[in-house]
C-alpha cells in the first residue's frame, strides 16, 4: 500500500505541473491522460551474508545472481541471514528476518518502480570419503544415485575386505552399521546414513582391478606439469618422465610426490616450452601405460615495460600513438574534471633509459565541487564516463599459464581525507597501494561499474577465477622495491582465457576513498612460467 500511495503522489504532482503549463498556453483539453513513464532503478543485493557462511557470497549483477557456500554444519532448511543490503528503498518477496530453507534454490523478487527477479544459490560442500585396504587409486561417489565403488590389488579377497574410512555426510552424520562389520563384498552393502531429520540409504561397491598400476590425467602447462596416478595403497607409487624423442627415463623426486590412500599426483618442473613429453606411473615396480603431453608456449604482457605511452589532449594513455591498447588507466574519467593522475615517469626503477607509470591519487574538481579520484592502472580498457563515474572493462584475451609476476613499485602513502560513507573510519589512516592479478576462463571482459546505486567492483572470488595473488602495503617506501606475486591456481585443468592486472595507488579507490597525493610507481611487469 505505501509503495502506491507514492505513487499516486508523484503522479499527482506531475499532472498538476502539466495542467498549469497547458493553463498558461492556451491548449488546456477536456481530458488529460498522464502517460509519464515510471523512473528504471536497477535493483541489485549489494551484499549478502548467511550465518554458518563460507567466504564471500559472488553476486552476479548481469544474471541477478547470489552464490554462497554454507558450512557442512548448517541445517539447509533453516538458514538465518546474517546481513543483506539492498538498492535504497528497494523491497524485497522474502521476509530475510526469518530462518529459510536453502535445501533449493530460491528466487527473491526486488521491488520498487519495476520488479526484479533475482536467485539465491546454496551451496554446501560435503567431504565423502570411501577406504579401503589395499585400494588401488580414489573411490568413485556418485552423490546423485549415493552409490560408492572402490577398487583394490587384482589378488585381494572381496570376503574380507577392511574399510578404513567411511564418510557420507556431514560432521556429526552417523552411519550405520559400523565399519568393523562391512567386510564381505562379494556382493554390495547398503549402509545408512543418518544428520539431523535426514535419513539416506547409501550403497557401496567394492571390485578388483586388472592392474595394480594406473596411469591418469596430466595439466601441462608452460614449465610445469601435474601428473596423476594410481596404485596400491602403501606401496611405492612415483612417476617417471622423458622427452618425446629420448630414451632415459627419469623418476620425479619422491619429495613431489603427494600421496591420497592409492592415489598420487606430482608437480613436474623445469620442463621445457613446446616441447612433447611421455610419463608414466607406477608401483612396487610395476610401470602402467605412457601417456604422452606437450608443454604450452609462454607468453608475455604486452608493454609490461610501460615504455609505450601518448597522450590525446588532456588524457595519458599506457599506449603508443596508434597502437593497440592493452593496458589503461581512469584518465578519462578524472581528466573530465582535471588533469590526468596516471602519467609516465622517466623515474624507472633500474634509473635506465625508458618509463615507467606513475599512478597519484588526488581530488579532482573546481572549487572544492568534484571527487576523489584514485591514481590506477590495468589491464583492460575504459569504456566510458557515467556522469561522474566510470564504466571499465577488466582483463585482456590471454590463454597461457604464468605461476608468478614479477614487478618494481615504489610508494609514497598519504593520510586518507576523502572517503565514502562505507569507510568513515579510515579517516586519517595511511592510504594503501594495491597490485593483483587474475587469470580466468570469462566470455568476455570484467565489466567493472562505480557508480553507487549499481556499484559492480571486481571480485576475487568469482567462480570464473582460475589463479589469483594480490598486494597490498600501506608503507611509503626509500626506493623502488622489487615484487613477487605467486598465482594461486584454483583448479589446474582449467585453461584461463583472460588475464587481469590492476594497480592503484589507493586500495579503496573504487569507494572514492583514500589519501590525496598518495602516489604509486610501477615498472617492469614481468610474468614467470615456473616455481
Amino acid at each position: 500500500m505505501s509503495k502506491m500511495r507514492i505513487t499516486k503522489r508523484r503522479s499527482g504532482k506531475i499532472y498538476q505541473a502539466l495542467l498549469s503549463a497547458l493553463l498558461l498556453s492556451g491548449l488546456l483539453y477536456s481530458c488529460l491522460s498522464n502517460d509519464i513513464p515510471y523512473p528504471i532503478v536497477k535493483l541489485q543485493i549489494l551484499a549478502f551474508e548467511a550465518e554458518g557462511q563460507v567466504g564471500g557470497a559472488i553476486i552476479n549483477n548481469e544474471d541477478r545472481t547470489v552464490t554462497f557456500e554454507l558450512a557442512d554444519t548448517v541445517d539447509l532448511k533453516s538458514v538465518k541471514i546474517k546481513n543483506i543490503e539492498l538498492t535504497e528503498n528497494a523491497s524485497a518477496s522474502i521476509d530475510f528476518s526469518q530462518p529459510i530453507d536453502f535445501s533449493y534454490n530460491r528466487s527473491v523478487t526486488l521491488s520498487l518502480y519495476q520488479d526484479y527477479v533475482w536467485l539465491l544459490i546454496p551451496q554446501q560442500n560435503i567431504v565423502r570419503k570411501f577406504v579401503v585396504e589395499n585400494q588401488v587409486g580414489e573411490s568413485i561417489i556418485d552423490e546423485k544415485n549415493r552409490r560408492v565403488v572402490a577398487y583394490v590389488s587384482k589378488d585381494t579377497d572381496l570376503e574380507h575386505i577392511t574399510v578404513q574410512e567411511l564418510v557420507l555426510g556431514p560432521t556429526g552424520s552417523i552411519v550405520s552399521p559400523d565399519i568393523s562389520l562391512l567386510q564381505d563384498f562379494t556382493l554390495h552393502k547398503t549402509v545408512i546414513v543418518t544428520y539431523r531429520d535426514v535419513m539416506e540409504e547409501w550403497e557401496l561397491y567394492v571390485f578388483n582391478t586388472e592392474s595394480d598400476v594406473s596411469t591418469g590425467a596430466v595439466d601441462a602447462w608452460v614449465n610445469v606439469a601435474w601428473l596423476n596416478g594410481a596404485g596400491k595403497d602403501g606401496a611405492e607409487n612415483g612417476f617417471e618422465y622423458r622427452k618425446a624423442d629420448e630414451q632415459v627415463w627419469t623418476q620425479v623426486a619422491p619429495s613431489m610426490v603427494q600421496h591420497d590412500g592409492g592415489s598420487f599426483s606430482a608437480r613436474l618442473t623445469e620442463l621445457e616450452e613446446e616441447t612433447e613429453y611421455l610419463f608414466r606411473a607406477y608401483s612396487d615396480g610395476v610401470y602402467g601405460q605412457e601417456v604422452s603431453f606437450a608443454t604450452q608456449k609462454a607468453v608475455p604482457l604486452e608493454n609490461g615495460t610501460l615504455d609505450s605511452w601518448h597522450k590525446a589532449g588532456k588524457v595519458w594513455n599506457p599506449w603508443a600513438e596508434g597502437g593497440t591498447p592493452f593496458w589503461d588507466s581512469g584518465n578519462e574519467g578524472s581528466s573530465t574534471l582535471g588533469e590526468s593522475n596516471t602519467l609516465p615517469t622517466d623515474e624507472t626503477w633500474n634509473g635506465q633509459a625508458g618509463q615507467a607509470g606513475r599512478l597519484e591519487s588526488r581530488f579532482v574538481g573546481i572549487a572544492g565541487i568534484g571527487k576523489f579520484a584514485a591514481g590506477n592502472l590495468f589491464v583492460g580498457d575504459f569504456v566510458e564516463v557515467d556522469g561522474t563515474n566510470g564504466i571499465l572493462h577488466f582483463g585482456k584475451p590471454y590463454s597461457s599459464y604464468p605461476t608468478k609476476l614479477k614487478c618494481h613499485y615504489k610508494y609514497t602513502t598519504a593520510p586518507i581525507d576523502n572517503t565514502s560513507s562505507e569507510y568513515v573510519h579510515l579517516k586519517g589512516q595511511p592510504d594503501t597501494c594495491s597490485i593483483y592479478i587474475a587469470l580466468g576462463d570469462w566470455d568476455e571482459p570484467v565489466e567493472i561499474r562505480t557508480r553507487p546505486s549499481n556499484r559492480k567492483l571486481f571480485d576475487k572470488n568469482d567462480p570464473h577465477i582460475i589463479a589469483y595473488a594480490e598486494f597490498y602495503s600501506g608503507e611509503s617506501t626509500s626506493g623502488y622495491q622489487e615484487l613477487e606475486l605467486l598465482l594461486d591456481y584454483r583448479a589446474t585443468n582449467r585453461k584461463p582465457t583472460y588475464i587481469v592486472v590492476v594497480a592503484s595507488a589507493s586500495k579503496y579507490g573504487d569507494f572514492f576513498t583514500g589519501g590525496a597525493g598518495a602516489t604509486l610507481l610501477v615498472d617492469d611487469f614481468e610474468l614467470e612460467f615456473d616455481y
